[in-house]
């Protein structure tokens, strides 16, 4: 059996809930291979992050080329970039699409609330990531800072700002509206097709560390999956995104249960299996 392989390029979460940690967890509990590209070391734990070292982007782009000289990847989540130097040199590594449908996560502020990417890397990504790109998967303040507008406060809002930036070149948008509060957590997912709402009940807790790589790494993994068995069809990202909106709902339901930290712990990414 060939398996499914997933590639999360994206920076080091010490403390094993976001990052290239989170993601390979996803993957394997999805069924899917991992394989990481670093673009990032972070000192960080569940309170917050107090220094980040980037891996230089040559290097980064040395780490994507070899890899994928030797090992096929059925679809590649990006997280963590930092620089404008490594989102323009990830761009151009995929350009050439050789990593299977791109799941962009665009990292920008942690869950403690740290900045961890530069305003010439926000361009970059604006100018030149999200064309490459199949999926993108901006919070509120995310897509705020991508369409340089103010950040929604309502669901009504997300609809024109997903469009907005389906627009810059992606494939397809999931603006999450976790930020909004409420007893429903929406997300708004664009495509040419349209826009639909997609709802989940509110999980009170304080593990929340890791939910947006947990979900975009769960999406990659079903989207490698579904590239595996069928790799000449056009992906349908509605039912990839409804089911890793369940995964991370009962990996947020469980994330207490860990007792990991004293700040935002993280999510249970094995809660069905531990």
């Amino acid at each position: 059996m060939t398996a499914a392989v997933a590639l999360t390029v994206a920076g080091s979460d010490p403390s094993g809930g976001a990052g290239i940690q989170a993601d390979l967890k996803t993957f394997s509990a999805l069924g899917a291979y991992g394989t990481a590209v670093l673009t990032a070391l972070t000192a960080q734990n569940t309170r917050g992050v107090t220094g980040v070292h980037s891996v230089p982007a040559g290097f980064v782009g040395d780490q994507l080329r070899t890899l994928l000289a030797d090992v096929t990847v059925h679809a590649t989540k990006l997280g963590m970039l930092g620089s404008a130097a490594v989102v323009c040199e990830v761009a151009a590594v995929l350009a050439g699409r050789p990593a299977g449908p791109v799941v962009c996560d665009p990292v920008m502020v942690a869950t403690s609330g740290d900045r961890l990417i530069d305003e010439d890397a926000v361009d970059a990504v604006r100018t030149v990531l999200l064309p490459v790109t199949d999926l993108v998967t901006p919070n509120v303040p995310e897509a705020a800072a991508l369409l340089d507008v103010a950040p929604a406060t309502r669901v009504a809002e997300l609809v024109p700002q997903a469009t907005a930036l389906l627009a810059l070149g992606p494939g397809a948008v999931l603006l999450k509206g976790g930020h909004l509060g409420g007893a429903e957590s929406v997300d708004v997912l664009a495509t040419a097709n349209g826009v639909v709402e997609t709802r989940r009940p509110r999980v009170a807790t304080t593990s929340t560390h890791g939910t947006g790589c947990t979900l975009s790494s769960a999406i990659a993994a079903l989207a490698a999956r579904a590239r595996l068995t069928d790799p000449a069809s056009e992906l349908d990202w509605a039912p990839l995104v409804e089911g890793s909106r369940d995964y991370l709902q009962a990996a947020l339901t469980a994330g207490e249960s860990l007792g990991v930290g004293s700040g935002h712990g993280p999510v249970h990414h094995f809660a069905g299996w531990w």
